[in-house]
């Protein structure tokens, strides 16, 4: 049986509430060393990220210059859990430096190993994060 620290359902949880939360350190401590994290699309995000430090400043990271400070926010829907995989789906919303509004459904499907996310694949409407985060279709400084 699976503690509470380990368990991967508590470990995703954990992990969308630090983001939520704007808990970085927890973010961070939320990831293997090695994990990826693929984000599919023609997107400039778009590719397999890998390893945590690319995840977490990178990938997760990049999206704060295209993001209005303080508008974030993160809702857990659900989750469905078995073995080592969860599929979490939440809401994203915030407002963006290019004057629109970001508001959008995702989908997770995070594999847990010994109390880190070792994996992710997300599903989203990468049409509206196009037209509303890349609308010139460039990738944000990091």
């Amino acid at each position: 049986m699976n503690t509470p620290a380990t368990d991967p359902r508590a470990v995703v949880i954990r992990y969308v509430e630090a983001v939520r939360d704007g808990d970085a350190g927890v973010v961070r401590d939320s990831f293997a060393d090695d994990a990826t994290w693929h984000y599919p699309g023609d997107l400039p995000i778009s590719k397999v990220w890998r390893g945590r430090d690319a995840i977490v400043d990178d990938f997760l990271g990049g999206m704060g210059p295209v993001l209005v400070p303080g508008t974030l926010r993160i809702e857990l829907l659900g989750m469905i859990a078995e073995g080592d995989r969860v599929v979490a789906e939440w809401t994203s919303q915030a407002r963006t430096v290019h004057g629109g509004t970001y508001d959008n459904r995702c989908l997770g499907i995070f594999t847990v190993r010994g109390g880190r996310i070792t994996s992710v694949v997300e599903y989203t409407d990468t049409r509206h994060v196009g037209q509303v985060l890349f609308p010139g279709g460039d990738r944000p400084e990091v």
